[in-house]
């Protein structure tokens, strides 16, 4: 790949939310933003290739962007009959000059979080609200919503145009909601920037354990929900439980990528700024009142993250925080994980007998990590012939070149481990 070709990867990687964010801003529709996107990064392959990579790409792609979108519009005076989206004046669709501007800015200071916050209309069910916003800006793949909703990849589909429908046919304007409006949408933005994040966290598929771009987009927007709206707990929360978990980057793999358990990770290269920082807000979090999902789920990553080593974790109080989790919030990934604190507090037999409880949840079905988890529970039970069928279907499943690999060693240890 030539330099150019992998500058504008890179951009499309890190960039394009942003591009898309700012280019609806002038084109006043969504689709009409994301064919000028594309646009944009077509001219730059011949615009670079002739005069040189510009100095700030993602500034030139987002003017070219914006550009395109005045010229199509200028072009074509009945685009706004035809298309429902608009917003605006025709002012400010030509001139990218937004006489809501000064108080949008002062509501929402980036563009990226604004459209999240657009793209969360509470006219959509709440995973159309985060697949669509994953899906145009974030920029995720519809196969990789789908792995995060526990959904087939066709099913997901489907959901993301029957969104685009509705937008369509309902004429729901991308506008900025005024601030009184935006706690009735926040808890999608939040599942937004939390999926945005476990993507980046562990890639869904490649060679790469972690995808850190997506993870330091999902912090950057997290701090800034946070600056936005800094008396909400679960903005905390949220905040708090990415940090925490994204303090133990550096040593969840080792030297040639091998994947790293937590009882295996050498916790001096853990970030203990990082975690002093996220379990402040922790903290902050659980002061007052009753805590929602996500400061629940960052109490767990600090009772992790503090804990001074895996053998002094204090499993009885995980496992009471998991409970605590699941009265506000009934998820099987969050019994699976229950399971796991289950076994670690009562033993792998008792853990196992959790496991199976939620085991025949059709959401579950094609998750790798029930599969793994079960294998990983018989190994410890000694029941060898078990454990290597279920990571046999744990690495059909899996599509991560480190967790594939990690399995594929657990595997060969419980076939070759003597009877």
């Amino acid at each position: 790949m030539n330099q150019v070709s992998q500058v504008l990867a890179d951009a499309h990687r890190r960039e394009w939310g942003f591009v898309l964010a700012a280019t609806v801003r002038v084109a006043g529709n969504l689709d009409l933003a994301e064919e000028c996107v594309q646009d944009a990064f077509v001219a730059a392959m011949a615009a670079w290739t002739r005069r040189g990579i510009p100095e700030n790409p993602a500034a030139w792609l987002t003017t070219a962007a914006r550009r395109r979108a005045i010229d199509l519009l200028r072009r074509d005076r009945t685009l706004r009959g035809k298309l429902p989206l608009l917003v605006g004046t025709e002012r400010a669709a030509e001139h990218g000059d937004d006489p809501d501007d000064a108080e949008e800015t002062s509501v929402i200071p980036d563009d990226r979080l604004r459209l999240m916050f657009t793209c969360c209309h509470p006219a959509l069910a709440l995973e159309a609200q985060v697949a669509l916003t994953l899906r145009l800006l974030c920029g995720l793949t519809t196969a990789e919503i789908a792995r995060a909703f526990l959904v087939s990849e066709p099913t997901m589909a489907a959901r993301i145009t029957r969104a685009k429908k509705k937008i369509a046919v309902a004429r729901i304007p991308y506008r900025v909601p005024p601030g009184h409006e935006l706690p009735d949408r926040l808890d999608a933005v939040l599942t937004v920037v939390h999926l945005l994040y476990t993507t980046g966290h562990t890639a869904p598929e490649g060679d790469r354990l972690v995808r850190p771009e997506l993870v330091e987009r999902a912090i950057d927007l997290a701090r800034m929900l946070s600056t936005l709206m800094p008396d909400d707990r679960e903005v905390r929360g949220l905040l708090a439980l990415l940090l925490l978990n994204d303090a133990r980057r550096a040593a969840r793999t080792d030297r040639d990528g091998r994947l790293l358990l937590l009882e295996e990770q050498d916790r001096s290269q853990w970030d203990r700024a990082t975690i002093a920082e996220g379990s402040e807000l922790v903290r902050q979090a659980l002061r007052r009142g009753r805590p929602g999902r996500f400061a629940i789920q960052a109490a767990i990553a600090a009772m992790h993250a503090e804990a001074p080593s895996y053998e002094a974790t204090d499993w009885r109080q995980i496992l009471g925080l998991y409970d605590a989790l699941l009265a506000v919030w009934r998820s099987p990934v969050v019994e699976l994980n229950r399971a796991v604190a289950v076994a670690m507090v009562k033993g792998p037999a008792a853990g196992l007998l959790a496991l199976d409880a939620v085991a025949g949840d059709p959401r579950l079905a094609g998750y790798p990590y029930l599969e793994a988890a079960r294998a990983d529970l018989l190994r410890r039970l000694g029941r060898r012939a078990e454990a290597a069928a279920a990571y046999r279907g744990a690495l059909q499943l899996a599509t991560n070149e480190a967790e594939r690999s990690f399995l594929a060693h657990r595997l060969d240890e419980v076939t070759a481990a003597p009877p």
